[in-house]
């Protein structure tokens, strides 16, 4: 490898977990890895059995963000960047609930996480940490869009170069909401998948940490807190089913995984959630590996205009849909007509403005409910992933046009009491 990053001095309060893999559990000591030379299966943080963990009282009286779970994130020591990311709130809507025909839902409203707005300030988060664990000093990503808005802003505040790589056709917002931290960003001929694929050869050739390739093992341990956030907000208890988003697929492998931690370690007890995922049937691999039961993704060239979801080969893909049938759960693909019309019952139902990506998710949960696999007794949530501001024009052209009139008293009563 040749590398033109320059390292910066590693704190030394802080240091990244070694890593097991997935597949074969070779071990592996602490890098900027993920994929097991020995099998070319996927790295993972390893961690203490014997550790000591906090009870929930301990966890209750940190600072409220994703690292008041810290032991069970992939370091020793305490994080030194993006201390203020996580625990969005989890807002409980009874109208959603009235339209899913269940007895409860909630939204984990991860469209006001900080400082991007999405999701993936979480994974980001943990990622920026590993950087400078491993003394690097530029971070980058190949990214649908979200990921590049966070690690721009990530990047920004930690004094970190950036480098993001982004297909050609993103949506403007996105684009205008990464360029705007200044990072060096670069539009590329071709899918996710192409992108991706470059920014493989680029971890290696310049020792940068791209955060979805050669920090992924780490970066994907962000995902968990989700479910730790929803069991504590939820007064330590687990809900009966929940629905989220799949893009690469790993969102719904950590939230087995973080279910299972908090279980494992007695700060919550009974059955784990059911677990289902949802695509946007123009780009739905992994729905589709849950439907005929394979065990190997068939790779789909993407049409959709849920952009953040459009990986047409998720590398977690496998990983995802054993997890959604392990949990007794199930997966929905639906169109982009049923997305916007979602965006816009979720926001009249609970009050959250979701983009494209949270307009798949409530449109699965209703086609879900629709189909007798979320029950009238169920306790669900619904993973929202980014704010709507982010796809604007998604639902610009489905929204009914305000009247225009004077400034009247006469001509408001006429709208307010039609003849």
């Amino acid at each position: 490898m040749t590398s033109t990053t320059t390292p910066i001095s590693s704190p030394a309060s802080l240091s990244a977990r070694p890593l097991r893999c997935r597949n074969c559990g070779a071990e592996h000591a602490a890098a900027p890895v993920s994929i097991c030379e020995q099998c070319l299966g996927p790295l993972d943080p390893r961690y203490e059995p014997g550790r000591r963990l906090p009870d929930r009282k301990a966890i209750a009286a940190r600072a409220p963000s994703l690292w008041r779970y810290r032991e069970w994130l992939p370091f020793d020591g305490d994080p030194v960047l993006s201390l203020d990311t996580g625990f969005t709130p989890l807002v409980e809507a009874p109208a959603l609930a009235r339209r899913l025909g269940v007895a409860r839902a909630w939204v984990k409203n991860d469209t006001v996480s900080h400082p991007s707005l999405s999701f993936k300030d979480r994974v980001v988060a943990v990622a920026v940490n590993a950087a400078a664990a491993f003394g690097l000093d530029t971070i980058g990503c190949a990214s649908t869009g979200n990921l590049a808005n966070a690690v721009a802003a990530h990047a920004a505040r930690a004094g970190l170069k950036a480098w993001i790589f982004i297909p050609e056709n993103l949506e403007m917002p996105k684009v205008i909401a990464t360029t705007v931290y200044a990072p060096r960003m670069v539009r590329v001929r071709g899918t996710y998948d192409d992108v991706n694929r470059l920014c493989a050869q680029l971890a290696d050739r310049f020792g940068w940490g791209i955060v979805n390739v050669n920090l992924r093992g780490y970066y994907g341990e962000g995902s968990k807190t989700v479910a730790y956030e929803i069991m504590e907000q939820l007064g330590w208890r687990l809900p009966t089913a929940v629905v989220a988003p799949m893009a690469g697929g790993s969102l719904v492998t950590k939230l087995r995984k973080g279910f299972g931690e908090f279980q494992d370690a007695g700060l919550v007890h009974g059955v784990l959630p059911r677990l289902y995922g949802a695509q946007p049937s123009g780009c739905a691999p992994i729905v589709r590996l849950v439907e005929r039961g394979g065990t190997r993704i068939e790779p789909e060239v993407p049409d959709t205009i849920c952009r953040s979801l459009a990986i047409g080969n998720p590398a977690d893909g496998p990983f995802a849909a054993r997890a959604l049938l392990e949990s007794g759960g199930w997966a929905a693909a639906v169109s982009d007509a049923e997305l916007v019309q979602a965006i816009r019952f979720l926001a009249e139902d609970s009050g959250v403005f979701a983009e494209t990506a949270g307009g798949v998710t409530a449109a699965a949960a209703l086609a879900l409910a629709r189909a007798g696999r979320l029950r009238p007794d169920d306790e669900v949530v619904l993973c929202i992933t980014g704010h709507g501001l982010k796809t604007v024009e998604a639902v610009g052209g489905a929204l009914p046009q305000a009247p225009l009139i004077g400034p009247r008293l006469q001509e408001v009563a006429a709208l307010v009491q039609p003849v």
